[in-house]
């Protein structure tokens, strides 16, 4: 479960803030001795500052959105989520974003980086330039709720739509269904997605029609759709030959850029539609 960063008083805010003052107490003692050349002694980790851009959005006081800057000391491991604490943690407990495993792994932490939609939580600040504002704002094409938060609801709908589940004939069996690793490898591929909205996000389809599935939804049905156990094939195949479904592709690649699982969105979204014709055929 992911959890929205809102107000100082949440869960792990103290802890954060306790964080953040320790390394920063640790940073004022070590930080004076260097070189002429201007480089950390050894065993510090280099810090730098950092020109944090925030687009911020609060529906209770603003009537459009506008953007914030921070100016912070960072350091070489840290990444736009460590800058996003800061923040929020020693500047402005009212900013508000979405986070949760930190590890790349829940997909909560979804946003749009130098405006590329990438996760915080990935995303270390020193393979950014630097001498440029470092801008963030929310993902495009779902309505933003507050800051860097978006309501995920229509994006949740698509994917329930396409039956994200295993649709097995006759009866249970008393053990595991055997798969051979060569059926596994056909899918593979599209089981590693983390359902964090990137890809849908950065469609430019999606953002122009609120009615198309959008790239994960499709993922996800490509999942079952040719597994090898799975017994709904035609029904999902049925859900996706639609003019909303999978013909509104338009093969711009930004989903596959935009995965931070590496999935070969549009090759996916590509076998899916072989799957209609080879079916009409």
């Amino acid at each position: 479960m992911s959890t929205t960063e809102q107000s100082p008083e949440e869960t792990n805010g103290e802890a954060g803030s306790a964080k953040s003052a320790e390394r920063a107490s640790e940073v004022g003692d070590k930080a004076q001795p260097r070189d002429a050349a201007g480089t950390a002694p050894a065993g510090e980790i280099p810090s730098f500052e950092v020109t944090l851009k925030v687009r911020r959005y609060d529906p209770e006081r603003d009537e459009d959105a506008r953007w914030e800057e921070h100016h912070l000391t960072m350091f070489g491991t840290d990444r736009v989520l460590d800058a996003l604490h800061k923040v929020k943690w020693e500047t402005d407990g009212s900013l508000t974003f979405r986070r949760s495993c930190a590890h790349g792994v829940c997909g909560s932490d979804a946003m749009r980086i130098n405006g590329r939609n990438r996760l915080a939580c990935k995303v270390l600040l020193k393979d950014l330039d630097l001498s440029k504002p470092i801008t963030v704002e929310p993902i495009k094409g779902l309505p933003v709720e507050k800051d860097l938060v978006v309501d995920m609801e229509p994006f949740f709908a698509a994917y329930r739509e396409v039956m994200p589940f295993l649709i097995a004939k006759g009866a249970e069996p008393t053990r595991e269904r055997i798969q051979s690793q060569a059926d596994r490898e056909v899918f593979d591929d599209t089981t590693k997605c983390i359902l964090c909205a990137a890809c849908t996000s950065s469609c430019p389809v999606f953002w122009n029609d609120g009615q198309y599935f959008g790239p994960a939804a499709i993922v996800n049905a490509h999942r079952f759709i040719f597994d090898s156990r799975d017994s709904g094939s035609d029904l999902r195949l049925e859900i996706l030959n639609d003019k909303e479904g999978v013909w509104r592709c338009r093969t711009t690649f930004n989903c596959s850029e935009a995965c931070p699982r590496g999935i070969q969105v549009t090759k996916a979204i590509a076998e899916v539609k072989q799957a209609l014709i080879s079916r009409a055929l």
